[in-house]
């Protein structure tokens, strides 16, 4: 929102300077971005009057001009002209010798051997315009020798403010001079409105299908309009100041009092509305196939969704959004017109304009909210401006009024202000503040029951009023106190779940980086790496490679991988806690892992140990040390992403839970890794539940070690094994643990050697050696009996 200062304070005048008032209006909310002056410096610039023209004696394109400057000199001054549109009887602005325009001091010179006193000014010469074509063209009844600055108001300035979507009522200079006004305690005044007088009977029938979309209309005919006539110079500024450039008389009147009210209007061509015989307007929604060219040019095919104003046969312009070049006002044939002032509702106009790709003033208004207690002040506004200006007669309002926006009373209580603002302002001063705002309130039994004005949609609940006592009071002025709060030990039960700190924590100590990676990914890793042929897909993707919601965070991985590789990392230990998405027949489920890829040296490079390439035994152990506290287990399985013969699945507590391996040679090549990656993926959630730890005597007595060498097939598991010995072990055997793993000459191809150590001891006693034998015993028979094992010799 851009206005002039100088308009603003033709409304409100508080005692501040510009700088102040611009610190008064964002400190209140509403954020000035910037005060900039309307014209560079200049002076002795005034309004002149053409009286002569000679052609210069020495040059084709040079004129010269007696130029009439009023009381500045008593006879006309000679200045020569270079501008293609100077005629007799023109006024324009003329710079006097000596003075001082931006980047040009004015002197007496001779242009082509003739004296010259003075110079006739452009725009662009003022600083008013960056290009202009010729001089600039002043009204005829401009008066002559009057300060150009003055009669043009450039003592002025342009504040521009950035409105949160919630102030529309600051969309117009109505609001802004309120605000204001409640900010600084300043009395403000409005134009009176009268309503005018109805000359005609001239009407046109107004239907609205669609009450709930357009709950106010209004409209009304005005004949006899003249367009040949200038747009008061006044007015023209207020636009131009605002951001608006001036079109024909009836059409800067509407955007004028757009700025002035915040009320968006429009004017259509009578003539352009059904036939003479029965005029009628209609707010409906498009129907299919209907198509509209609107005033910027577009031809736009109407949806279903869009409110249209029609006539009879055909749509005459987008509600609230843009009127169609059709039924448009134009200088060369608009004599009679019907003016339009409405209350679109914000749910049927917003989103309007990204559908559309545009977006225009009205839009901007009706998308947020307008006044509609405004609606037919400002057609009475308008039309009286358009008969001072245009000329022509008026006929009498038509208005079809529906159910409008409830403003439904809420309650502010004193005590509630006090604890949410942190300091008691008091009945006496909560009053003040409620009348400042011009808020309607009644006070019982120290409450107060106040009325959120039409024109603010944002003011709803007890917070939303508070929040503006806030304002007005200042946010300044409101002490700021420490909160205090008691705060207790709170209890940390050991058999909780392992946070996500918690396993950020224990990947960063087993030497991992951390990466994030978006959930959209590319279809073909879907395919690649989880054989993902239905991935949840997205409806609307922000790009082509990102057009489905990840089932695993390998892919991200690799591609960080890639990227790490390209940029001369040889060894690369990274992981991701993330989201993935999978369907389950007609259930999209969510889903939390934590997943790990390395690849390059299993060490940095260092003397103490030779250098070689991470394996899979390696991340076996950080998944180990993840599950730490919990029954893991490792099957051979085949994964799509996984190398056949080096994968397994992980089962925790017997529950498949994830997966870990080194990747296929296949995706090796086509990723264009050099070196192999081992990668390991577990859901959070198998990571919940530690078991509590257990206290357990120490044994005051020696253990004793026994070792046992086995042969068994190739195909028995080291895991299966071991689960079999602690199960039927001993009371007195505290650990049992592979040592030596042999396959060889002395045995036959499909057999290996195993060595497993067995640690024995007892808490109450020294164990015998006849006890140590027995339960040493007891392992081996039962190896013998479930996998057909034999002592190796």
């Amino acid at each position: 929102m851009k206005f002039s200062e100088r308009w603003l304070r033709a409304f409100v005048n508080p005692a501040c300077s510009s700088e102040e008032l611009a610190h008064i209006l964002t400190m209140a909310g509403l954020e000035v971005e910037s005060v900039t002056p309307v014209a560079p410096f200049f002076d002795k610039v005034v309004v002149a009057e053409i009286v002569s023209i000679q052609k210069h004696a020495n040059a084709d394109r040079l004129k010269v001009c007696m130029v009439d400057v009023g009381e500045a000199s008593e006879t006309c001054l000679q200045i020569v002209c270079g501008a293609q549109n100077v005629v007799v009887g023109m006024k324009t602005a003329c710079a006097l010798v000596g003075a001082q325009l931006p980047g040009l001091n004015i002197r007496k010179s001779k242009v082509r051997g003739i004296e010259s006193f003075g110079m006739l000014c452009s725009a662009k010469e003022l600083g008013l315009a960056d290009e202009a074509e010729g001089l600039l063209d002043l009204p005829r009844e401009a008066q002559v020798g009057l300060d150009f600055r003055e009669y043009y108001a450039l003592d002025d300035r342009i504040l521009s403010l950035k409105l949160t979507p919630n102030r529309a009522d600051c969309l117009g200079m109505y609001g802004v001079a309120r605000e204001i006004a409640a900010i600084t305690d300043t009395d403000f005044v409005l134009p009176d409105i009268v309503p005018v007088k109805d000359e005609i009977v001239d009407q046109v029938a107004i239907h609205v299908d669609q009450p709930a979309a357009c709950p106010l209309y209004c409209g009304r005919v005005v004949r006899g309009v003249a367009l040949d006539v200038s747009t008061p110079i006044w007015m023209t500024r207020h636009l131009e100041r605002s951001g608006l450039r001036p079109i024909n008389p009836v059409v800067d009147i509407i955007n004028y009092v757009m700025l002035e009210m915040g009320q968006p209007m429009h004017a259509f061509d009578l003539g352009c509305i059904g036939s003479e015989a029965g005029r009628s307007i209609c707010v409906r929604f498009a129907q299919a196939q209907e198509s509209l060219q609107l005033l910027n040019g577009e031809d736009l095919l109407l949806r279903e969704n869009m409110l249209i104003i029609a006539d009879a046969t055909k749509p005459l312009a987008l509600a609230g959004i843009m009127g169609g070049r059709e039924s448009g006002v134009e200088q060369a044939k608009t004599i009679d017109i019907f003016l339009e002032s409405a209350y679109f509702s914000p749910s049927v106009i917003n989103g309007k304009s990204f559908e559309l790709g545009f977006t225009s003033d009205s839009a901007h208004r009706f998308e947020r909210g307008v006044d509609f207690s405004m609606t037919r002040n400002a057609l009475e506004r308008a039309t009286a401006l358009i008969i001072d200006i245009c000329g022509g007669k008026a006929g009498p309002v038509t208005e079809l009024k529906h159910d409008l926006p409830q403003r439904d009373v809420v309650q502010v209580r004193p005590r509630r202000i006090a604890k949410i603002l942190g300091v008691d302002l008091g009945i006496d001063l909560v009053e003040s503040y409620l009348r400042r705002l011009q808020f309607d309130f009644l006070v019982k039994e120290d409450v107060f029951y106040v009325t959120p004005p039409s024109y603010r949609f944002d003011l709803a609940i007890e917070e939303d009023f508070i929040e503006e006592l806030a304002r007005i009071h200042g946010y300044d002025q409101i002490p700021a106190c420490m909160p205090k709060a008691r705060m207790y030990m709170l209890p940390e039960p050991e058999t909780g779940s392992t946070s996500v700190s918690q396993i950020r924590q224990i990947m960063t100590v087993r030497d991992y980086q951390e990466v994030i990676n978006y959930a959209f990914v590319d279809k073909n890793w879907e395919s690649d790496f989880s054989g993902n042929a239905s991935p949840v897909a997205l409806k609307n993707p922000i790009a082509s490679h990102m057009s489905v919601m990840r089932s695993s965070l390998l892919g991200g991985l690799i591609s960080n991988l890639q990227f790490n590789l390209n940029r001369k990392q040889s060894r690369v230990r990274i992981f991701e806690i993330g989201r993935c998405f999978l369907n389950e027949g007609s259930i999209r489920k969510e889903v939390e892992y934590v997943a790990g890829l390395c690849s390059g040296s299993a060490l940095p490079e260092q003397w103490d140990a030779p250098a070689r390439d991470a394996d899979f035994f390696d991340v076996k152990m950080d998944v180990e040390t993840l599950l730490r506290s919990k029954h893991v287990r490792f099957e051979p399985a085949v994964h799509p992403a996984l190398h056949p013969g080096k994968s397994a699945q992980i089962l925790v507590n017997q529950r498949p839970s994830g997966w870990l391996g080194e990747l296929h040679p296949r995706w090796l090549s086509k990723y264009h890794l050099p070196r192999n990656a081992v990668w390991f993926e577990l859901q959070i959630d198998t990571l919940a539940a530690e078991t509590l730890p257990v206290m357990r005597a120490l044994s005051k007595y020696p253990p004793v070690r026994r070792d046992i060498a086995i042969v068994v097939d190739n195909d028995v598991s080291v895991h299966g094994l071991l689960e079999a010995m602690y199960a039927a072990k001993s009371a007195i055997i505290s650990e049992i643990a592979l040592f030596d793993l042999y396959s060889g000459e002395k045995l036959e191809p499909s057999k290996k050697s195993l060595a497993f150590r067995i640690l024995l001891q007892d808490i109450e006693k020294t164990l015998t050696d006849q006890e140590i034998d027995l339960a040493v015993t007891g392992l081996i028979d039962v190896l013998g009996q479930k996998f057909g094992v034999t002592l190796r010799r």
